[in-house]
């Protein structure tokens, strides 16, 4: 009951959303937008996603240096991590690190940020993370990890084609604005928010909130082999291109933005019961004197 409230709650505050805002709405210069992704902070997502917030309030960015796709959750440990002072285009200031997304996350949050933030953004990706794909996607890594810790986080991704500009992100970053804004008007920046926000290629027919498909991803492992016969393996993934009613996947096939709401626990409560039982018949009592 709980979890349809809540994706209630998502819709009605997506509609208003769509709507453009009036103007001169209220923003606090307070608000403290952390920005990551997992493209590098060169990337034309974050730089778009940097300039559509920047008047939202302050905007730190925290990037790897280099591009960490496909890195999913995985930290940065028991090494130095350098990290050099950038500045974007727009004016947006912050910090390029040689580490995983959630490490370049972790380290802000512990150490360069001058309080916690309101916000952890990730994103915009370079190609969707849907579905199962979110499970290996640095951009969502790096929004769970803000997460975990009690920052509310969302991951921005789209669709990737071939030679896209900052220009072409821009439909999506201010969509990204508006939702931010809104979520801060309904107070819904709070510890338990993280949102996966996927945008088609092309333009949008509106959004829809979705559950996240549990279809297994297309692995291509295609072999090769040198002169000398050693044989070596690329391998490679294919997004799903077709999926049930009401996935991420299938609303962004039919080119809807999917806002899909995730939690961090990943207990299965179906599970109890018979686990219980099992475990009671196979570890018996110890005796006690």
């Amino acid at each position: 009951m709980t979890r349809l409230r809540n994706a209630l709650v998502l819709v009605v505050l997506l509609a208003a959303v769509l709507l453009p805002l009036q103007a001169g709405t209220d923003t606090d210069s307070d608000l403290l937008i952390l920005l990551t992704n997992d493209d590098g902070y060169y990337a034309p997502g974050i730089q778009a996603l940097a300039e559509a917030l920047a008047p939202l309030g302050d905007v730190l960015v925290a990037a790897p240096a280099e591009n960490q796709s496909g890195t999913g959750h995985s930290t940065t440990s028991h090494q130095f991590i350098r990290i050099e002072e950038i500045t974007f285009p727009s004016g947006v200031r912050g910090y390029s690190i040689a580490a995983r997304p959630a490490t370049c996350v972790r380290l802000a949050l512990e150490r360069l940020v001058p309080r916690k933030p309101d916000l952890v953004v990730s994103g915009i990706n370079r190609g969707p993370n849907l579905g199962v794909v979110a499970f290996y996607s640095g951009t969502v890594g790096a929004a769970r990890e803000a997460a975990l810790v009690g920052v509310p986080a969302i991951a921005f991704s789209r669709v990737r084609k071939e030679g896209d500009t900052q220009e072409e992100y821009q439909p999506a970053a201010e969509f990204a604005r508006r939702l931010v804004e809104k979520l801060r008007s309904e107070q819904r920046l709070q510890p338990g928010l993280f949102l996966n926000v996927n945008f088609p290629a092309d333009e949008f027919r509106g959004v829809r909130v979705t559950r996240q498909s549990t279809q297994a991803t297309p692995q291509i492992f295609t072999r090769y082999a040198n002169p000398r016969g050693d044989v070596y393996y690329w391998s490679g993934y294919d997004h799903l291109k077709t999926d049930e009613a009401g996935t991420d996947v299938t609303a962004v096939r039919e080119a809807y933005i999917s806002i899909t709401p995730f939690t961090i626990d990943q207990t299965s409560e179906a599970g109890f019961g018979w686990l219980e039982e099992l475990s009671a018949e196979a570890v018996p009592e110890v005796e006690t004197r």
